[in-house]
């Protein structure tokens, strides 16, 4: 039978509250109080690094978070002892947090340049350029739109209309772009999980097949890193932060392991 350690539990239970608050309280737009914004947005605040890692987009996103943390964080929390997991758990989220938005502050940074070049020269082929670099952000109809321009290079309507989607572009990510959940954190235990128990057999969901846990780490690490490096249109998923998870669990380990006189 499954045995909840102290703050697994509890971390437990702040998570499903959270989640309940967040419909409860929806009309408030509490989830996007507590998520974590860009830098650039004027919806971001400091505080945000701590409480984005309680809140979630939905039941199974909240879902396969907490069955990652109640099947493999107490393994961990009686490895470590209650203080140590609670700390690498939220230096991991933390640390999560702080990779994603690096990574956002860099591509805001390089759309906004991007952004302010082509108003200087709005032409149909800086338009398809523009279109095909930032792919990420536009349907097929950008496409459509592009063909039209393309036959009326000097129609001032077509002109105004371009420089209108790519600046709404830049505010799209500005105001649209934020980010919640344990993954984090959790990616954070499945590291920490391959580093100390690499042999160990864990059974995935989906397919229903044992695996080492150290493969495990090796496949979910590749995947969030190609997943971050080619983001596809649509794609809302915060690769970088699964990665900012497992780069900060393996930093701390590797000082825990260091360090055992004063850890373990």
């Amino acid at each position: 039978m499954l045995r909840l350690t102290p703050v697994v539990k509890n971390l437990l239970i702040i998570n499903i509250v959270v989640f309940i608050l967040q419909y409860v309280l929806r009309g408030m737009d509490f989830t996007g109080l507590i998520s974590l914004w860009i830098i650039e947005s004027d919806n971001f605040k400091p505080y945000q690094y701590f409480t984005y890692m309680f809140a979630h987009g939905g039941f199974g996103h909240i879902l396969f978070n907490m069955l990652g943390l109640v099947f493999l964080g107490p393994l961990l929390e009686q490895f470590w002892g209650p203080k140590r997991f609670l700390i690498f758990y939220m230096v991991t989220g933390i640390g999560a947090g702080v990779l994603y938005s690096g990574i956002e502050y860099w591509r805001t940074s390089q759309l906004e340049s991007d952004v302010t070049s082509y108003v200087i020269e709005p032409t149909p082929d800086h338009f398809s350029r523009f279109a095909d670099e930032h792919d990420q952000y536009f349907n097929s109809k950008v496409y459509d739109f592009a063909n039209d321009f393309s036959k009326n290079p000097e129609d001032p309507y077509y002109i105004n209309q371009s420089k209108e989607i790519v600046k709404g572009t830049y505010q799209s990510l500005l105001n649209g772009s934020s980010m919640l959940g344990a993954s984090g954190a959790i990616y954070g235990i499945l590291m920490a999980f391959g580093l100390l128990f690499p042999n160990t057999q864990l059974m995935l969901l989906i397919p229903p097949i044992p695996i080492k846990a150290k493969y495990l780490v090796l496949i979910l690490g590749g995947i969030a890193l190609y997943s971050g490096l080619n983001r596809e249109s649509g794609d809302n998923v915060a690769h970088f932060a699964h990665l900012g998870g497992m780069i900060f669990a393996f930093i701390m380990i590797k000082i825990w392991q260091q360090s055992r006189d004063k850890f373990y």
